[in-house]
């Protein structure tokens, strides 16, 4: 495409292109690499970045280095690294855009005492029996099918911090039969605020198919570990002469072996709270069981038992050959070193061949482990409970040795060992794991893989312009702000069946493919729509991935050229309100405001009319608008004399609720402000439904609320007059009305009669959730007078 610029536009775009290459050089010159600040690698786990920052945060800290005038600093430049590492959201718009994509977010300013950074930071990063679970990974564990017990604490609790201790020691005594979990609720609020945490310590168990049980008893460790034993539904079964021989005989049908504990006289046998901790720790995979030799004596003489011991009895045991049978015995006491031992004699994962891989894919679906040569220790022996954990999803699984068939896997871009889930559809449906190798977080992964409708890309089915619609996320697996993305890609695909396909492509083995596709930055997700290519800029979340694709259906936000900005903005009708985003595609702020740009113009829609002004590909004309930076907000209101007068967005927030706030405020009040006499004739005596407000003018959540209760004005319009009353002003009013806290909503209904001065409350502050509820209550109404009406009729 060509295009001509005069002398004058001519000089002003090489001032354009030379803003753009200094501000180039300064991003590139004064960026700090937050990873080498905290000396992590971009694949550091939180954790790891936790445990980096507590270490240089004890030794950098201005308290420890009094005499060093750089010191506020130096501490500043680790505590804003740490803030935005510990974030998943500020991490990629840092990996992707740097210090300059951060510039409205500005933490980092304030820190703690060396005090707090020593006794209350991290408070069980050092302990690997207790898994410190983040919002990106908490869901995937509680739903594995594993019993979990979490502590959700903060770490300024004091009462946190006198637990920590006993959970350490209840962690490591039921290390195996208990998933230990702890939830900083310090750095997780949002998820502690969605489970309902409100104090601290709160501690839950959590298991699939169960509602969250809350504990309320004393927090030493025997009543700890007593009251989380009752969730271990596994048993412990009595044998005698008259079923042991039935269950060991039948063991080799069932698939599952026996751990049988014989008590006798002589020694120490197993207590029945270890017995109940192996069965927790074997469930699914082997009974567990035990025997009174005093009163099975001449069994246990059979069986040349003279003292208490343990034995297992794998599928298929000979009774009157031990050895033969492969019976094994077990002289220890901890439930530990016996629970390993059994578990190194269970059989490992089934090899499938190359010849029958394409026929078992085609049929069922699988969980593979991917290795190189046998002796290769791709797994763990914890591994084996993947069988019983997946049953209920019908997964089997196995192992393929890639050395037997180098062609398959290198058709699969396997080239190291790793595992992936095949959905039943045949070789070409499967999704690679990227995830830990954690039991919890592969049981996670692959039952939400095999239901939803993600798969692996490469070269041979990396969609063409001629294919139906993809969303396609480039990532590298060592990112951990990709790794959180893929549940979330997961969930999304499963809204979308049908309309939209998914697919991930690994750029540490394709990097050609995401070079050509001008990748910059993991991840990048970006929708194929034939030859429209859209790139996601929000949050990690299926719910906006969600709202991205239905923007591209209906835009939310509308795409202003200079002439449309004339038609559309500066010729609007005198009762139509704009806002508009004047940025350029090179400024990070700019690429940070979108996608909260476009959530905050689908809450608007129908009230304000949203657009958006590309200033580098129209420099003249945002030169002639006057605009000095990017991004500019600008706010067009209603027509009046001044035909072309805005308002300048200078708010210190540009997240969608501060911005719809900010332009609310500038729309005309449709909602009536009313005295005591008004509310006595208009609400009390009138014969209109009202919904009131009362408020106070100091209230922060009442101002918060302000622009919500205008939205529902003009939702319920026609149906329900809206009305405030300021409670400062008119105390003698809103106490008659009983009005306890601010703000208060009442709905004041007109059934034929003077309304009652004490309303009905409304238990909501979502002005669509109201606007709900009051059109059923004024439905209910008029089904009721129209009734009424039918059987007058019928009298006459």
């Amino acid at each position: 495409m060509e295009f001509i610029l005069s002398k004058g536009d001519h000089t002003r775009y090489l001032r354009f292109l030379l803003l753009v290459l200094v501000c180039a050089i300064v991003l590139v010159c004064t960026d700090q690499d937050y990873y080498s600040l905290l000396g992590v690698s971009k694949e550091a786990s939180s954790r790891e970045i936790r445990q980096a920052f507590k270490k240089l945060a004890l030794k950098l800290h201005p308290d420890k280095n009094q005499n060093d005038p750089n010191a506020h600093e130096n501490f500043l430049k680790i505590n804003r690294a740490y803030e935005v590492l510990k974030d998943e959201d500020l991490r990629k718009k840092y990996d992707k855009y740097g210090e300059k994509g951060l510039e409205d977010q500005q933490q980092g300013g304030r820190y703690e005492s060396w005090h707090f950074y020593r006794y209350d930071f991290g408070i069980y990063d050092d302990d690997p029996e207790i898994i410190t679970l983040d919002r990106g990974e908490f869901d995937a564990a509680v739903n594995s099918g594993e019993l979990w017990f979490v502590n959700f604490y903060s770490p300024r609790c004091s009462h946190c911090h006198d637990l920590a201790p006993t959970w350490r020691e209840f962690a490591k005594e039921m290390d195996g039969v208990i998933r230990i979990g702890a939830v900083n609720c310090g750095d997780n609020r949002m998820l502690c605020r969605i489970k309902g945490i409100n104090s601290y310590p709160s501690l839950y168990v959590f298991k699939t198919g169960m509602q969250p049980v809350k504990y309320y008893g004393d927090r030493s460790k025997e009543s700890l570990k007593n009251f989380a034993m009752q969730y271990v539904t596994s048993t412990v079964t009595e044998l005698w002469a008259g079923n042991f021989v039935n269950a060991i005989e039948t063991s080799f049908a069932s698939g599952l072996g026996w751990l049988i504990t014989f008590c006798a006289e002589r020694g120490d046998c197993l207590s029945y709270q270890t017995r109940l901790k192996l069965a927790g720790m074997l469930e699914g995979l082997v009974n567990v069981g035990w025997m009174d030799c005093g009163t099975q004596g001449e069994l246990c003489d059979n069986l040349d038992i003279s003292s208490s011991t343990t034995a297992y009895f794998p599928p298929g045991a000979t009774i009157n050959n031990k050895e033969k049978g492969g019976v094994l015995f077990l002289n220890s006491l901890d439930a530990r070193e016996i629970y390993q031992e059994v578990m190194k004699h269970l059989p490992d994962f089934e090899i499938i061949s190359a010849a029958s891989l394409e026929d078992r894919l085609a049929h069922h679906r699988w969980l593979i482990f991917f290795q190189f040569g046998e002796n290769d220790k791709s797994s763990v022996q914890e591994f084996k409970k993947l069988k019983f954990l997946l049953k209920d999803e019908h997964i089997q699984v196995g192992k393929f040795d890639c050395l037997s068939s180098p062609t398959i896997c290198k058709k699969l871009y396997v080239y190291q060992p790793c595992l992936a889930v095949f959905k039943g559809k045949g070789i070409e449906d499967y999704e690679i794991h990227h995830g830990k190798k954690i039991l919890y977080d592969i049981v996670a992964f692959a039952k939400e893989s095999v239901n939803s409708h993600v798969i692996t890309l490469g070269p041979q089915n990396f969609p063409g312009k001629e294919k139906e619609p993809w969303l396609v996320d480039f990532f590298a697996p060592w990112c951990p702000p990709c790794r959180a993305l893929l549940p979330e890609l997961r969930k999304a695909s499963k809204h979308l069946y049908g309309q939209l396909k998914f697919g991930t492509l690994d750029c540490t083995v394709h990097e050609g493919l995401c070079n050509m596709h001008n990748i910059r930055a993991y991840p990048t997700t970006v929708l194929f729509n034939q030859s429209d290519v859209h790139e996601y800029e929000g949050h990690h979340s299926a719910e906006q991935i969600l709202e991205f694709i239905e923007d591209l259906r209906n835009p939310s936000v509308i795409s202003l050229t200079p002439e449309t900005f004339v038609e559309l903005v500066e010729r609007r009708k005198r009762e139509e309100v704009w806002m508009v985003d004047f940025y350029a595609p090179w400024c990070g702020p700019c690429q940070a405001l979108m996608p909260e740009w476009k959530k905050m113009a689908r809450m608007l829609n129908g009230l304000i009319s949203v657009g958006s002004v590309d200033c580098q590909k129209y420099y003249s004309f945002c030169h002639r608008e006057s605009v000095q930076g990017y991004p500019e907000i600008r706010l067009f209101p209603q027509k009046s004399k001044t035909a072309h007068q805005y308002y300048s967005y200078n708010g210190w927030h540009r997240d969608s609720y501060s911005l719809r706030g900010w332009a609310l405020g500038y729309l005309p009040q449709v909602s009536v402000d009313l005295t005591p006499q008004s509310f006595t004739e208009k609400v009390l005596n009138g014969k209109d439904h009202w919904v009131i407000d009362f408020y106070a003018p100091w209230c922060g959540p009442c101002q918060n609320f302000a622009p919500e209760f205008e939205i529902l004005a003009r939702a319920v319009k026609g149906k329900v007059k809206a009305g405030k009353v300021d409670c400062q002003a008119y105390g003698q009013t809103c106490q008659s009305a009983d009005i306890r806290a601010y703000p208060t909503v009442k709905f004041y209904p007109y059934q034929g009669m003077k309304k009652s001065v004490l309303g009905e409350y409304i238990d909501s502050r979502d002005a669509k959730g109201i606007a709900d509820i009051l059109n059923e209550k004024v439905e209910a109404i008029e089904n009721k007078g129209k009734r009424k009406k039918s059987r007058n009729k019928d009298e006459l």
